[in-house]
């Protein structure tokens, strides 16, 4: 029932690739003949910038609370679980001192019982997996599109043509130049628009 963790690290992704092409369109002719004579500007290399996935992951307060709703849930399904299991085996143990003192009919009736028991608690953890699995599936599915949307929608305001995720934990990117790194505004206004949507906390 590790499933939480590895799909907690699949927020690395939630910083998607966003194309915005649309001013590209209209400077098309002027552009191309202005590069050939000139050399390029700031303003045109900051047009693919990034967004630390990391950071994102431990200082986006909308991930973090979807984080600390599944563990929680996870933990409480893991208690509940052992709790089952070592009722189980005392049951069990209970039956391996007594069970020469009973009768065959007893003994038997307590065997079958006690694989219903077995069975009972695989389809547990079986179906708390697949529970939580879906949740978490839903919901972090639910933070990348609030992280995307909002990417989206920064990269037209911005100019940006190209927005990529950069982890060192998983370096699809070998090397970002620091001017590049537009991670502490993207958490600051996702934050933000987070706060708004959530009721205040008294």
């Amino acid at each position: 029932m590790n499933k939480l963790v590895k799909l907690t690290l699949g927020l690395v992704a939630t910083a998607a690739i966003v194309s915005c092409n649309q001013e590209a369109k209209k400077d098309n002719t002027t552009a191309s003949t202005t590069a050939a004579t000139t050399t390029p500007t700031t303003a045109q290399e900051e047009k693919i910038v990034y967004v630390n996935s990391d950071s994102l992951s431990e200082k986006y307060t909308y991930y973090k609370d979807v984080r600390a709703r599944l563990e929680a849930k996870f933990k409480k399904a893991q208690a509940d679980f052992q709790a089952k299991g070592q009722a189980y085996q005392r049951e069990v143990a209970e039956y391996q001192q007594k069970g020469q003192g009973m009768s065959a009919t007893e003994r038997q009736a307590t065997e079958e019982r006690l694989v219903r028991l077995q069975g009972d608690l695989q389809r547990m953890e079986q179906n708390a997996g697949q529970s939580i699995g879906q949740e978490e599936q839903t919901e972090f599915s639910k933070v990348y599109t609030a992280v995307t949307e909002y990417l989206q929608k920064h990269a037209e305001d911005k100019g940006y043509k190209l927005v990529l995720t950069y982890s060192k934990t998983n370096p699809a990117v070998l090397y970002a130049d620091p001017k590049m790194d537009i991670t502490k505004e993207v958490i600051d206004a996702l934050n933000k628009e987070y706060a708004d949507k959530t009721p205040s906390k008294k």
